[in-house]
This record gives C-alpha cells, structure tokens and sequence, in this order.
C-alpha cells in the first residue's frame, strides 16, 4: 500500500493502485469528481479507507473496520484511576476514524496519519517536558517509539521486533493486563518504600537504644535479624 512496484498491477492496459487517499490522489495524482468526492464525504467516519484507482480514475473504495476490544474502554478508566493522568493516541489510520476511535474510548488527545519517525519524535518531546513516559505497541511502526519511551510495553499478539525492543511484553491475550501491571507495580513500590522505612526506622532505633546503654549489642543483633526475618516473611505475602 503505497510503495514502489517494480511491476504495477494491470487490468488488461489499465495501471492498478489501491492505497490511501494520500498516496492515490496526492501521490498518484488521481482524480476526484465533485459526485465521487461528496460520496467520499458520506462514508462513515469509524471506518478507514482504502482507494482503488484503475487507469488513473477512482474505480472502488474499500472500507476495513476495526472493531475495539470490548475491555478497551474500562482498562483506560482504570489506567486513569491508576495515575496516568495524559492519555495520547497515535494511529497510522485516517483522522475521521481515528477521531471516532478517539470519542468511543474518551481520549481527548490522538494523532492521526503518523509515521514511525512521528511517533518517536512525540515521545521524546514529551520526555523533553519532564514527563515520564509509557508506550504501548505492537507493530513495526511503533518500534522507535517503544525503544525511546521510559518504558515500552508490547502486546504478545505483536510482531517479533516490537517484542525485542519493548522493555516488557505482556503474554495475553487481553489488554487488562496493563491495568493489572500497574495496579502490581504500584503495590510493590509502596511495599519497597514501606519495609525500607521499616527497616531504617528499627535499626536506627537499636544503634540509638546499643548507644545508650539500654540494649546490650547481642541483643541488639537478635532484634535486628528477627526483624529481618518478619519483614521477609511478610514481603512473601501476594501484592493482590
């Protein structure tokens, strides 16, 4: 779609070439008749579309719907109640789908028509601003993006490359995972941040209590390794 054939498609002595509406009518230079351009205008904006043009005239458009994964719509709420506070879009799909993609999941921000490099570029411009940044992919495309984000996260239904360079690759088949992840990356931080105080606070307790006089050093030593042990045995204990 839109790449350079060494050998063009025919109908019989008529040049083939089906793409988007860059590449056929931009790119291809062909043309668009006030009737076919007003029966482009009435096609439904959830779809995306594909030109096919034969013989440098507009022969067939055809319409692919991707349909949204019924779990869509409340892992982004839950990723929302989770800490993510700026949620951004980023498709290779026309505008008009990608805004009605946009509006059935309440994402106010998306970018539409992008190309790898645009990605990329996003992210680190977002770093720029002292954003810590988390991209989720799955394709080619989103390669770049996914090797310049703080963390990239590839969906196991990706292709091979996006899962290489992503720094976690989530192996299902539901994209709940990702709220799930967060959920448990957030509890584990919090579990770290709580035993080191923990253990911070009772030691310096003991050296203050060895220092004074009011804890004999074998005692000390006891205290500490028990209070080893019950913040280990805790730490065992599920996140969920």
């Amino acid at each position: 779609f839109g790449g350079v054939l060494k050998r063009p498609s025919r109908i019989g002595d008529e040049r083939v070439v089906i793409g988007s509406p860059q590449f056929v009518f931009e790119d291809e230079k062909v043309g668009l008749s006030e009737e076919a351009r007003q029966a482009v205008d009435a096609l439904p904006d959830e779809a995306s579309r594909l030109f096919l043009a034969i013989g440098g005239k507009l022969g067939g458009i055809l319409l692919i719907e991707d349909p949204l994964r019924p779990e869509a719509s409340r892992v982004l709420n839950e990723l929302r109640k989770a800490g993510l506070s700026h949620l951004v879009m980023m498709t290779r799909d026309a505008s008009r789908a990608a805004a009605s993609v946009a509006d059935e999941l309440g994402i106010e921000e998306f970018q539409a028509e992008v190309l790898p490099e645009d990605k990329a570029n996003f992210v680190i411009r977002e770093k720029e601003k002292g954003r810590t940044v988390l991209m989720v992919g799955d394709g080619v495309n989103d390669a770049p993006a996914l090797s310049m984000a703080d963390t990239g996260i590839a969906i196991q239904e990706g292709v091979p490359v996006a899962r290489e360079i992503a720094d976690i690759t989530l192996y299902s088949d539901s994209i709940e995972t990702l709220s799930l992840l967060k959920i448990l990356s957030d509890r584990l931080e919090r579990r770290l941040q709580n035993n080191y105080r923990l253990i911070m606070g009772f030691n310096g307790l003991l050296i203050a209590a060895g220092v004074l006089g009011l804890v004999a050093p074998a005692s000390s030593a006891l205290y500490h390794n028990i209070s080893t042990l019950l913040i280990a045995a805790k730490s065992l204990t599920p996140l969920l």
